[in-house]
């Protein structure tokens, strides 16, 4: 487990709130991030510490102080819960923000110590169940369906589409199987699907030889940026020729970071993103570009800088409500009433239920931002910025086991 702690301020005492007592100072809350720092999982979530970064700045221009501390999942479950242990323990977390594929085991021994959790729902249910648990973009119930990926590939022309996900993971599991089904909805075929491919891995040749038979000529990946953008490369070795490629991760710096020879491999291909865009230059955006400066990050964000930024935004909407000297208790409580959420206006004109645990699918009003590479930038879709579609009544799937 590796732990390391940075402030704004003077590092706080050993306690989850430091008040700053007959000083005047505002209270410093303690933020346990709970990420995937090292193993598989890093190629999509190391950079969350950076958000949070970009959030804790935001906050200050607020009036809100914060220090946060980080636990590495290592991308093992035993991992998950040994950090959140010592987040809760020893570090005296106030709030844990969470982005990680391994989040779910450790919420059973986060909700057993009441902690509010604020995060990503990006690997199983507990986002649906647990009350002291908050998704920035839904409780998604990824064994439902939607047009929205459907639609996109319509869009784009796909006629034979193949998709691919992580066993391990249910929501990576699910979200391959729901893409096949909103697909066929579309009236395009799904020439190849699996859904139990091994978590974070790269040996990929397999997998691309099976499409390339299959016929496909478009195809989604809801895997980590090293399994994605090795398939990306397969395919292309192998001549293949895909009318779309939808990556749900690997947007902007998720690709900067992917290793040598990603830029090229990763050309004229769609990445899927449940937030604005920086390309749309819109107040929303420019301000998270600040914030993100101001810690020393440049060029677009990843997907995890966008996942913990809107948190810390959560956050400070729940301090706002929860009063002048908030407990954990409180904070959840206030948590639980908050049914309009714009994630700092990154979601543009749509507003999220954060506790709506029953019918969201895929994120705020089933809407994805799509954009695509281009050289070394990304540009908009038309008709993707964003894309919105609707749940299919009656559709469910399963996650691999």
């Amino acid at each position: 487990m590796a732990a390391l702690a940075a402030g704004c301020g003077s590092p706080s005492p050993s306690k989850n709130v430091s008040t700053g007592a007959g000083s005047g100072r505002a209270p410093t809350y303690t933020i346990g991030v709970l990420t995937d720092v090292t193993g598989p999982a890093s190629s999509g979530n190391k950079t969350s510490v950076q958000g949070v970064q970009a959030g804790i700045t935001w906050a200050s221009q607020n009036g809100y102080h914060f220090r946060y501390v980080v636990g590495d999942t290592q991308t093992s479950p035993s991992g998950a819960l040994s950090a959140a242990q010592t987040l809760v323990e020893q570090d005296h977390a106030f709030v844990v923000v969470a982005d990680s594929a391994l989040t779910f085991a450790a919420a059973s021994y986060l909700t057993q110590h009441d902690v509010p959790v604020i995060g990503a729902a990006q690997d199983a249910s507990e986002w649906q169940t647990s009350k002291n648990m908050f998704s920035v973009f839904g409780a998604l119930h990824g064994n439902e369906v939607a047009t929205t990926f459907g639609q996109f590939f319509k869009l784009e022309g796909v006629t034979n589409l193949g998709s691919l996900g992580y066993s391990i993971s249910p929501i990576s599991s699910e979200a391959a199987k729901a893409s096949a089904v909103s697909a066929q909805a579309a009236g395009i075929r799904v020439g190849y699907l699996n859904a139990s491919f091994p978590f974070g891995g790269t040996n990929v040749q397999p997998v691309a030889l099976a499409m390339k038979q299959a016929g496909i000529n478009g195809f989604t990946a809801s895997v980590d940026p090293n399994t994605g953008f090795s398939l990306i490369t397969a395919l292309r070795q192998l001549g293949v020729k895909l009318k779309a490629a939808l990556l749900a991760t690997g947007y902007g710096g998720d690709l900067l970071q992917a290793g040598p020879g990603a830029l090229q491999e990763a050309q004229d291909v769609y990445f899927g993103l449940g937030y604005e865009p920086l390309e749309m230059h819109t107040p929303a955006t420019q301000q998270f570009a600040a914030a993100l400066r101001s810690v020393g990050v440049t060029g677009d964000p990843t997907v995890a800088e966008y996942n913990t930024y809107a948190s810390v935004i959560l956050l400070v909407q729940a301090l706002q409500a929860a009063g002048p000297n908030p407990t954990q208790a409180s904070l959840i409580a206030a948590l639980s009433g908050i049914h309009d959420f714009t994630a700092g206006g990154l979601y543009g004109t749509h507003h999220l239920d954060i506790n709506n645990r029953t019918s969201i699918v895929s994120g705020v009003d089933n809407c994805e931002w799509v954009t695509k590479l281009s050289g070394s930038t990304f540009q908009l879709v038309p008709g993707a910025d964003p894309i919105c579609g609707s749940v299919i009544p009656g559709q469910t799937v399963t996650p691999s086991s």
